[in-house]
């Protein structure tokens, strides 16, 4: 029983683009560099083939910037690949002022192999160690970026590693079968288990979810949120797919000591600190009450452009 539901849960996860929406060629006139040919051709932009620890040979995208302040590695939600998501890495690297690396999961765009959970895990390493190896990145410098199923491998990877810059959460799930059901507790045969991983995780988190989010329901960002161990983790919400509210822990105490006229921050942050964290069968019981109906959630597309098309051909988040 458990394989059957872990397998049906692994095929609602992943629905790579069908064909996929680019192509990778070699151009010989400048020594056999990749390229996209679907894509405009930037020169702060390279395109890789990394060969994962699991044998599957994956294609990623790395798009520098001049004055960079820091390296972004970003993991894609489930119904998209690099040739979509292309233009919001260019996007972000300009307005954030960071290099930007994404990758397709095995299986989705030109990378070989099948998607699973255990692939993906596989496939960001591969794509932090040519970070690492080919471009010097250090862990102090580099932001995890996970959106919706893209929040599995982020924060497995995040878990592992102690000086991270940061990580964000873009729409997360709490794990692949609490998306469908609303289950109370952890089963051996559940796929992304980030309820039982956030706390591992020791750098700053913003998680980002939407309030009216008729997919992955709020309470999976917030109860990750509330899971948190660091101090100077933040939450930005608000309603529809628009995030434009955004609320740190750090602003909210500013408030009130303002308002009560103290000025020990120190003390407070302290405070914030040593405060036990909740156990999660109360956060998960939070979560079954704050669910509208035990209705499977409908569909979530991973980029907003492509969410009218694809929400009618099935169950994706």
């Amino acid at each position: 029983m458990g394989g059957v539901t872990s397998s049906i849960a692994a095929k609602f996860a992943f629905f790579p683009p069908n064909p996929p929406s680019y192509t990778v060629i070699a151009d010989e006139a400048r020594g056999g560099q990749l390229l996209i040919p679907e894509v405009p051709r930037k020169d702060n932009v390279d395109v890789l083939k990394l060969r994962t620890r699991r044998g599957n040979e994956i294609v990623a995208v790395y798009v520098k910037h001049h004055k960079a302040n820091g390296t972004m590695l970003y993991s894609h939600g489930n119904a998209a690949d690099l040739g979509q998501m292309f233009e919001l890495f260019v996007e972000l690297s300009n307005r954030l002022r960071l290099n930007v690396m994404g990758y397709d999961y095995s299986g989705y765009g030109q990378s070989t192999g099948k998607p699973t959970e255990y692939n993906t895990y596989a496939d960001i390493e591969a794509a932090y160690n040519s970070l690492k190896e080919q471009y010097g990145v250090k862990d102090d410098q580099l932001i995890l970026y996970g959106q919706s199923v893209g929040s599995g491998p982020t924060l497995d990877l995040a878990s592992r590693l102690s000086e991270l810059r940061g990580v964000v959460l873009h729409s997360p799930i709490l794990s692949g079968l609490r998306v469908l059901y609303p289950v109370k507790r952890t089963f051996w045969f559940d796929i992304y288990k980030n309820i039982d991983k956030i706390g591992s995780v020791s750098c700053p988190v913003l998680v980002i979810h939407g309030t009216s989010d008729e997919v992955v329901d709020i309470s999976h960002g917030k109860q990750l949120w509330e899971l948190c161990k660091t101090i100077g983790k933040s939450k930005a919400a608000a309603n529809g797919t628009k995030k434009d509210t955004v609320e740190t822990e750090t602003e909210v105490k500013a408030s009130k000591e303002s308002e009560s006229g103290t000025s020990d921050a120190t003390s407070k942050t302290q405070l914030s600190a040593d405060l036990p964290e909740a156990s999660r069968n109360s956060l998960d019981s939070r979560l079954e009450k704050s669910k509208k109906s035990n209705k499977p959630e409908k569909s979530r597309m991973s980029t907003d452009h492509v969410d009218r098309i694809r929400r009618k051909r099935g169950l994706v988040w």
